[in-house]
């Protein structure tokens, strides 16, 4: 097969990664791989700790199939025996453990998630179980004898874990030397990942210098932040997109997006040319968050669906038309007083509002309805007729419909 070329293969793997080291290499690699007509392996490793694939997760795995459209060859690691440690990266705390059956289990679920980016029929998917278990006691002594406790504080987790007195167990130690050692075993070209992963990276080519091979070049992409536009996307802090939620469900946090974090939104999660994003984020943040939300689902759910997910958002939020799914609340009419409620305990009744006081404030701040037309309720004493079928609302999201029982 040909390969494009270098200049061009570099544009493509450049946008949107935060750091390639060394550099001068990765244009090397290229051009050796042109001049022998041999794909470059390029390794992504996936600790199956979780079962949900988020757009974070998402981010490497891009970068990956787009290193497959050119032509290389993807090397994709299930770490079976890397997740039994955990990554300690970023983290002041012990990773709890997981069991080999938790692993498998996770492992199953993740490959069908990150099937829906990278191109798994052209891939090699390894468990570096595959080694790691074979190896005896000698072996592990002879791994561990190629690092340096200095090196491995050198790790700015470690360092700090180290600096306030936080244990740092053994085993955890043992995760960047298993990572990098990976490396060696499938003869890594490149290795994708965040750019808190750079120890490891750097570990795994002084691994495989000193097992005469090529050392690889690590290409990092930033760290995708999440719906709230500040920390990391991560479900354990409730802020993701979910490759695997429903489209309504992907466009609807979308469309919540801070305008901050469209840039990189973009550019990590979509092939839209520069310019044009540049032109959309010139416009209406609205419409720009809409093209965003539809682009992304459509990776995932197909055109059909982010298309739709968007003319409903329009019509349920944006144009503020009525939820095809509006939960029931059910009333027993016992509670009723000839027919009506005061309108606070109406909507604690009805499971909008956790208690009166919630209730008398949500009515005084002017964001409480009735009715199909939003009445607004003003006075959280008024005696409110209550009718089987009654659109009730509280703010944006909360919203029911009334069924009168008995």
């Amino acid at each position: 097969m040909s390969f494009p070329a270098v200049e061009e293969q570099m544009a493509v793997i450049g946008r949107g990664v935060e750091k390639i080291v060394p550099e001068e290499e990765l244009a090397a690699k290229l051009e050796k791989s042109r001049k022998t007509n041999t794909p470059l392996r390029i390794k992504y490793g996936i600790d199956p700790t979780g079962i949900d694939v988020h757009l974070g997760h998402t981010v490497p795995l891009r970068k990956m199939r787009q290193f497959q459209e050119l032509g290389h060859q993807a090397v994709i690691i299930i770490g079976n025996y890397t997740a039994l440690v955990g990554d300690p990266s970023g983290r002041d705390e012990t990773r709890a453990r997981l069991t080999q059956d938790q692993v498998e289990a996770n492992a199953k679920d993740y490959l069908e998630q990150v099937g829906k980016v990278v191109d798994l029929s052209q891939a090699e998917v390894v468990r570096n179980g595959d080694w790691f278990a074979k190896m005896d006691f000698s072996d592990v002594l002879d791994l561990c004898g190629k690092v340096t406790i200095a090196q491995l504080l050198t790790r700015d987790d470690f360092s700090k874990r180290f600096k306030s007195e936080q244990p740092i167990f053994l085993h955890e130690c043992l995760y960047p030397v298993m990572q990098a050692w990976d490396s060696v075993e499938i003869r890594a070209d490149i290795e994708l990942g965040g750019t808190e992963q750079l120890y490891s990276f750097m570990l795994a080519r002084d691994l495989q210098k000193d097992a005469n091979l090529a050392p690889q070049v690590s290409v990092m992409s930033p760290i995708l932040v999440g719906t709230d536009g500040v920390r990391r996307m991560g479900k354990s802090l409730g802020n993701y997109i979910g490759i695997s939620e429903p489209a309504y469900e992907m466009m609807k946090k979308f469309m919540q997006l801070p305008d901050t974090c469209m840039q990189m939104f973009y550019e990590l999660l979509t092939e839209i040319p520069l310019d044009e994003i540049n032109t959309l984020l010139a416009g209406h943040p609205k419409e720009a968050k809409l093209t965003l939300g539809k682009t992304v689902i459509a990776q995932y759910h197909g055109a059909d669906a982010g298309v739709e997910a968007a003319e409903r958002w329009e019509r349920e939020i944006s144009q503020g038309a009525l939820n095809e799914d509006i939960p029931t609340a059910p009333i027993a009419a016992a509670d009723l007083q000839e027919g009506q409620l005061p309108a606070a305990r109406l909507l604690v009744t009805a499971g909008l509002c956790k208690s009166t006081s919630d209730a008398r404030r949500s009515i005084q701040q002017g964001g409480a309805y009735v009715g199909e037309e939003k009445q607004r309720l003003d006075d959280p004493n008024a005696m409110i007729t209550v009718t089987d079928g009654m659109l009730l609302r509280v703010g944006k999201k909360r919203i029911c419909r009334v069924q009168i029982d008995g």
